[in-house]
């Protein structure tokens, strides 16, 4: 499809909404970024270290998701159907939560669900964020306790990082999230796998597309990047934390809509 069909208001749109909201993360600063109890559903006007109940419009919350299994899928996934026109844009969750407030605000104007996998000690300094992401209709997962190299690590210690990590998401949600994610690592090693499994995990979420934001290349070089890799099915990995990300979504998502792809969470990739 030709760029110049691309809808210009909805790109003026997009990139106002982004500059309006990295001003206000601006004003606030920014900064670089056992055993478990059994899944449940609640609301997440129930859970702990939140500010309170939330209540939307229509008067309630969807329950906090479980993990579930994908027949068919492998164990590591690393993209969905090539098939359909639909793309999952994945977040690892650590760094500022004003900037990670701002990529979901962005997605949500958009109409694009993300995939946030959140560091355990991230979610202790800021538990209001897991209710945040989910109130969004984005998926939340386990991206590991600490965000240290796990697949060096012995099975004590590694199976402590993820369950360490699934206990709070449980704690603040209900549920230990939908999908484990090692930290520092593309794939999982067979032993974490065999672990994230045994913690309540069917599927360890990998990724085809790297935006390899973490190297701050700058906005075009990110967008660049992603936009040269992506096509049907792809997960991409991003990360909040860093201003050249929020500051290329927009463009990300302009981008998804002229090919007429949908942005969607993981879960929604692979039903």
């Amino acid at each position: 499809m030709d760029v110049r069909r691309t809808p210009v208001p909805r790109r003026d749109a997009l990139r106002t909404a982004a500059g309006a909201l990295l001003a206000v993360t601006s004003a606030a600063g920014c900064t670089r970024g056992g055993a478990l109890p059994p899944a449940r559903a609640v609301r997440h006007g129930d859970s702990e270290g939140s500010a309170g109940p939330s209540r939307p419009a229509h008067g309630g919350v969807p329950p906090a998701a479980t993990p579930r299994r994908f027949p068919g899928q492998p164990v590591q996934i690393e993209h969905g159907p090539r098939d359909r026109p639909r793309v999952a844009l994945t977040f690892h969750g650590r760094g500022d939560p004003a900037l990670a407030g701002t990529a979901l605000a962005l997605a949500e104007r958009a109409g694009a669900r993300l995939t946030v996998l959140a560091d355990g000690d991230w979610l202790d300094r800021h538990p209001g964020m897991a209710r945040r992401i989910l109130d969004g209709g984005h998926d939340l997962g386990n991206h590991t306790q600490g965000h240290l190299d796990i697949n060096t690590m012995d099975e004590s210690r590694a199976y402590e990082e993820i369950t360490g990590c699934a206990r709070r998401l449980h704690r603040l949600t209900g549920s230990i999230g939908t999908w484990f994610r090692p930290s520092r690592a593309r794939y999982a090693t067979p032993l974490v796998q065999d672990l994230a499994r045994r913690a309540g995990y069917p599927h360890v979420l990998s990724w085809d597309v790297d935006s390899l934001d973490f190297t701050s290349p700058g906005v075009a070089a990110v967008t660049r990047k992603v936009a040269g890799e992506l096509r049907n099915g792809s997960v991409v990995s991003l990360r909040f934390g860093y201003r050249d990300t929020v500051a290329a979504l927009p463009l990300l998502l302009t981008e998804i809509d002229r090919r007429q792809l949908r942005a969607v969470t993981a879960t929604e990739l692979l039903v």
